[in-house]
């Protein structure tokens, strides 16, 4: 099977070569047509073949082995080459927004040709397959650099549409449209520039992850056996499909340390053999399982917890009657603006409900 930096390189360079012949053909056809939406267009074009080489150069660095100074590797190096991207784009956009100014303040009459105009037509094929062809390799190897430059291709396709009908409306209206098509066509550069850096800057920055993802792996935990919970996972990207993290698991109180060290074990493997997920932690929540009194206590802080719709989950739950202590954590709802001051009233509502135990109630994050 082919690695995934190869199929990265083999499509970059396919939208390379793509690009280099339109490159070619639109500025000859624009130069002699005078019109400066071809112009543009093929300039346009030219920044893709950047877009690819930058592509080309972050797959093979991310593709590096782990090394003394990096030993997690080298994949965030992809959000960097697909930041580089945006870049490019956006400034392809901004001037092609000065040239079209300039051509809609001292307008070119254009001149037209049907081989010209076919070429142009078959751009927008080109643009359009080869577009769609990124994205679908992008999404299957997981490359944001790729995905970006399949969406890039999508609005070139756009552009050039957009120059032809300008070309179609001159032809038959003698109304040159041009500078407007070239304002439009910087707009949409521009606009989809910082889409891709917006989208780019959440990678680096560490965004939500997919909670469908999330669902499945702790499922995956709670699968084995005696596991009663997964709780407080918590992932990092080192790049795409490079995640580490950590859990929580609740277990019984009753298991031994071996018991736990072959559990933990399990879990890591599993996890990792199903999702492609590499556990660094299996941190432990003992579950009281042989005081009656203590059981009797979780089902009802259970619902204590429960009869209030501001909190997400509860977890986490132990009591220690040698120290008369007792801990649980809980995760607020933080579409309430006051989930502070609503965990601090929850608290202050279960020391008094309980007041036999000195609790340790920790105000968890919604991962």
């Amino acid at each position: 099977m082919e690695s995934r930096d190869k199929v990265i390189v083999r499509v970059s360079i396919i939208g390379i070569l793509a690009n280099l012949a339109l490159v070619i053909f639109k500025a000859v056809i624009g130069l002699l047509a005078n019109s400066i939406a071809i112009i543009l267009d093929a300039i346009n074009n030219l920044t893709d073949m950047l877009s690819s080489l930058v592509t080309i150069i972050g797959a093979k660095l991310a593709a590096k082995k782990p090394d003394k100074l990096h030993p997690l590797g080298h994949g965030r190096i992809e959000y960097l080459s697909a930041m580089i991207v945006a870049i490019i784009i956006l400034s392809a956009g901004v001037g092609a927004g000065v040239k079209s100014v300039e051509n809609l303040l001292d307008p070119k009459i254009p001149d037209y040709t049907p081989i010209g105009l076919i070429i142009i037509a078959a751009a927008v094929i080109v643009k359009l397959l080869l577009g769609l062809y990124y994205r679908k390799k992008g999404h299957e190897v997981n490359s944001g650099a790729l995905t970006a430059s399949g969406t890039d291709a999508l609005f070139d396709a756009v552009v050039s549409i957009s120059v032809l009908v300008s070309a179609i409306i001159f032809i038959a209206t003698g109304f040159n449209a041009e500078p407007y098509v070239g304002v439009l066509i910087s707009i949409l550069i521009i606009k989809s520039g910082i889409e891709i850096m917006m989208e780019t800057l959440n990678e680096i920055l560490g965004q939500r992850f997919d909670r469908d993802f999330l669902k499945e792996i702790r499922a995956t935990i709670c699968a084995e056996e005696p596991v009663q919970g997964a709780y407080d996972l918590i992932l990092h990207s080192y790049g795409p499909d490079r995640y580490m993290g950590s859990v929580h698991v609740e277990i019984p109180d009753t298991l031994t340390a071996e018991q736990i060290d072959e559990l933990g074990r399990r879990i890591e493997e599993s996890v990792y053999v199903k999702h492609g997920v590499i556990l660094t932690g299996v941190g432990i929540y003992s579950v009281n399982t042989s005081d009656d009194t203590v059981v009797k206590l979780r089902t009802e802080i259970t619902h204590l917890v429960n009869s209030h719709d501001d909190v997400i989950q509860m977890h986490g739950f132990h009591v220690d009657k040698t120290n008369s202590r007792a801990y649980l954590d809980l995760i607020m709802d933080y579409e309430n603006k006051d989930y502070e001051e609503r965990f601090e009233a929850l608290c202050d509502e279960i020391r008094t409900a309980y007041p036999t135990y000195e609790w340790i109630l920790t105000q968890d994050i919604d991962f």
